[in-house]
């Protein structure tokens, strides 16, 4: 049975009569990365403040790594354990990014080697380079590099990836992936929905401060990401009266024709169809993504963007 790293029962957070976090329930694993979702404002930040023992409950508990967040004597033991990455990192802009990770590194009992750091986020060439001279994407990985620096075994990341250019995020999703293989966890916040599907091992999503979905990628996407669809490309309205003869949910978006299907046989019937009519198009088959998932649960537009609950 999987170790149980976060455990979060009913928890609340309160601010007057305004209820931030409602009743929240959840279980991390060891192991695991853990894709915490939702829009802006929907009480992410505020829940994983809560469990980095930066902000106090109202009601229910948690424990992180074993131990209850709400004492006192636990708080040093927890933050000795975990790592963070916040959504507004910043460092010393006028020391290198190498001084910077070994200042950090002197803050914990323990720390990981600062020249494996530097390798395994590919800051080799940047290393004496000072902070104030990156780029944005650049000041992210070394904020991932710092959030490591004390070889934690939990790891809280809130957007790692924005600013980084495609193959540079990538090349991030395999240092967390290895990093979760190796067993540490991983506790996730982005805006990027393919980096959730592709990095997750189990997905939250918060909306206005509840709890609405929780599983694996797949589980949510059969449940929650709509039907799959078939577009028929430049087919136009002669292939959109075509198929209605047979078929009722159909949509035109410019000149392609959608066709949402269930099964194969569905797909066979369209194309004898067309081919009665003496239609030929190309097809492109849209499966449901974890985006379609996020906007189906939250009515919000996706984009990449700061904002915090």
């Amino acid at each position: 049975m999987a170790e149980t790293v976060i455990s979060v029962d009913h928890l609340t957070k309160k601010y007057g009569d305004h209820t931030v976090v409602d009743q929240v329930s959840l279980d991390v694993y060891r192991g695991e990365v853990f894709a915490f979702l939702g829009p802006n404002g929907a009480g992410k930040s505020t829940t994983i403040e809560i469990l980095e023992c930066l902000r106090p409950l109202t009601q229910g508990s948690a424990r992180v790594l074993g131990y209850n967040i709400e004492d006192a004597h636990s708080v040093p033991r927890i933050k000795e354990r975990i790592g963070v990455l916040p959504q507004d990192f910043s460092a010393l802009d006028r020391l290198t990014v190498r001084e910077n990770l070994e200042l950090f590194a002197k803050m914990y009992s323990r720390s990981t080697s600062v020249d494996d750091l530097i390798s395994l986020l590919e800051l080799s060439e940047k290393s004496k380079v000072r902070f104030g001279d990156l780029s944005g994407g650049l000041k992210q990985r070394v904020g991932v590099a710092a959030a490591l620096v004390n070889n934690p075994d939990l790891v809280f990341l809130d957007e790692p990836t924005t600013g980084l250019d495609p193959d540079i995020r990538r090349t991030t999703w395999n240092i967390l992936d290895s990093l979760a293989h190796s067993g540490k966890t991983i506790f996730l916040t982005t805006h990027y929905m393919e980096e959730a599907q592709a990095l997750a091992k189990r997905v939250g999503v918060i909306v206005k401060g509840k709890i609405v979905a929780l599983g694996t990628p797949a589980e949510l996407m059969e449940k929650f990401g709509g039907t799959k669809t078939m577009i028929f490309k430049g087919g136009g309205e002669a292939a959109l009266a075509a198929l209605k003869t047979e078929f009722k949910d159909l949509s035109l978006e410019g000149s392609n024709v959608l066709l949402p299907f269930s099964c194969t046989a569905e797909i066979q019937q369209a194309l004898s169809v067309l081919s009665k009519w003496g239609i030929s198009c190309e097809m492109e088959e849209k499966i449901p993504n974890m985006e379609d998932v996020f906007l189906r649960l939250t009515g919000f537009n996706n984009k990449p963007g700061g904002g915090t609950a």
